[in-house]
């Protein structure tokens, strides 16, 4: 029997380069917890716990985007391979899991892919799956934080490139980081890519705020989480059982929050400096803006990507984009 290919071995993440991601998190969280309103940015929800309970969380019978957008993507079959081609390399940004990403490779027979995801140890895992199914695919996993300008393996330096950014990851950010965003993915692909994202729609409130606040308790848990990481790599000392998950729709800026509230005054120790909450007080975690088709168009536009095509499912509950890279620099 003919032994099945592996992923080829990842770039060696030196200690440096893993210290410096460790170093952002410190950086991000203790900024974060001295602002008026405590804040952390969301991408560091995704340890491996926090990468495991987020898949769950896509399972869930309240949280619609998953399989709405798995739906979309099984239908897409003439239309995705007609419009990309064959032969390109794709790049996954934040691809956690990978679970959507067969619905791309079976249709586009891609010349190569790689995975960009700021939690390696969960990242090569997917990717190794990924590898039994594909046996002679090229498959190069990349720890890194993709809202950078990422350098891409050499592997598929001569191939045309296809960004693929499924979910709805590009509403955690406000509309000028997910503009920062849109750039950097444009800087990584470069000249004569293009892009397929997700993107969550606007819908009622009732129906967003279940998502983002399960029966089950998991995404609570997903919640509490980082919390528990903050303990767990930066020394806190924050009472986990002192904290409630809280989600809300904001109507005025068109996004689920996610919070962690304090349900009674406390005080605690993160990377030895002190911090208190009162009974109440909230550090956001996670923003998730929803967009319609105009102002979705207007994001990528803005990020030097012009819409191609758009794809809906017919309760228009979320919507898959297609995209090329805008000729010409970027610039602010």
């Amino acid at each position: 029997m003919a032994s099945q290919a592996r992923p080829a071995a990842p770039p060696v993440l030196v200690d440096a380069q893993r210290d410096a991601l460790q170093e952002q998190f410190r950086r991000d969280v203790l900024a974060g917890l001295t602002q008026p309103q405590k804040a952390i940015p969301a991408r560091w929800f995704y340890d491996h716990t926090g990468s495991e309970l987020f898949d769950q969380i896509t399972r869930l019978p309240e949280y619609y985007p998953t399989r709405t957008e798995t739906g979309i993507l099984s239908g897409l079959s003439g239309d995705i391979s007609q419009a990309v081609g064959t032969g390109a390399a794709v790049v996954e940004f934040g691809a956690g899991s990978a679970t959507k990403t067969p619905l791309l490779l079976d249709r586009i027979k891609p010349a190569g892919y790689v995975a960009i995801d700021i939690s390696g140890d969960y990242l090569r895992e997917a990717c190794e799956a990924l590898a039994l199914r594909y046996p002679t695919l090229k498959i190069v996993p990349v720890e890194a934080d993709f809202t950078r300008p990422v350098p891409l393996p050499n592997a598929i330096a001569d191939k045309p490139l296809l960004g693929f950014f499924p979910g709805s990851t590009i509403g955690n950010f406000t509309p000028a980081d997910a503009v920062d965003l849109l750039r950097a993915m444009r800087e990584t692909l470069g000249e004569g890519s293009r892009l397929l994202i997700g993107v969550d729609l606007i819908k009622d409130a009732d129906t967003l705020v279940a998502a983002y606040d399960d029966a089950a308790g998991v995404t609570a848990a997903f919640n509490l989480n980082l919390a528990a990481r903050i303990n767990r790599e930066l020394g806190g000392t924050i009472p986990l059982d002192e904290l409630g998950h809280h989600a809300i729709w904001n109507a005025d800026r068109a996004r689920i929050e996610m919070h962690l509230e304090a349900l009674s005054d406390i005080s605690f120790r993160v990377a030895d400096k002190t911090f208190s909450m009162h009974a109440g007080e909230t550090i956001h975690t996670e923003n998730s803006h929803k967009y319609d088709v105009h102002s979705a168009s207007n994001l990528l536009l803005a990020g030097g990507w012009e819409p191609v095509s758009h794809y809906t499912d017919a309760n228009h509950q979320f919507m898959v984009m297609l995209a090329n890279a805008t000729g010409g620099s970027i610039t602010a």
